[in-house]
């Protein structure tokens, strides 16, 4: 196959219409990333033997929510402030003022290619949400290692510099640190999975 022929078929497949049932996941992703503001993306938890219930943080895509009615961050930056970690604070997650925005957007372009039906705007719509995926994972991996490399010299409690976690379990002295994706994290997984759905029902319609 040359590349003028290559070219024509992958042209021809981004002009292919989307039918109903590719329109309909579009829409249910739609939704599901709506519901993605309620619901934590994130949620770190602690557990160490003075804190046997634990301290928890949900980390939402526009606030950080902490357990025991927002006293765990204060534990928390308490504990961190003898091992020379900064304190957490929400005005520090940049991602969190560009998040919301982003993925009000991607509601948008969900319902602009459910309406006008073709297979372009998915395809452009399924990389631009794929690599916003992994640039926040990304973000999220670099926020957890500062945190946990630029440490204070003059700290009371020396410890060798570590990144927390971003999945799985991990333990810091005495605590044991979980990090796990929450249902706002299934809920935008979800709507990738829409995305390839949408694309593979129509992808044999014609123009």
């Amino acid at each position: 196959m040359n590349s003028s022929s290559f070219l024509k078929r992958e042209f021809q497949f981004l002009a292919r219409p989307l039918n109903l049932t590719s329109r309909i996941f579009l829409l249910i992703g739609a939704l599901l990333l709506a519901l993605s503001f309620f619901f934590p993306l994130w949620q770190i938890h602690l557990i160490a033997p003075q804190y046997q219930e634990g301290l928890n943080l949900d980390i939402y895509a526009h606030r950080i929510e902490a357990g025991n009615g927002g006293n765990d961050l204060r534990e928390i930056n308490s504990l961190n402030h003898y091992i020379g970690m900064k304190p957490i604070q929400e005005e520090d997650f940049m991602e969190m003022k560009w998040m919301p925005f982003a993925l009000g957007l991607f509601i948008l372009f969900a319902l602009r290619a459910a309406a006008f039906g073709m297979m372009r705007y998915v395809i452009d719509l399924f990389a631009t949400f794929t690599y916003f995926g992994l640039f926040s994972l990304a973000s999220f991996y670099y926020r957890m290692y500062s945190y946990g490399h630029h440490l204070d010299p003059k700290a009371p409690v020396k410890i060798q510099p570590f990144t927390p976690v971003v999945i799985g379990e991990q333990q810091i002295a005495n605590f044991t640190q979980s990090s796990w994706p929450h249902i706002s994290a299934f809920l935008l997984a979800g709507f990738a999975v829409c995305l390839l759905l949408a694309i593979w029902f129509s992808r044999k319609e014609t123009l």
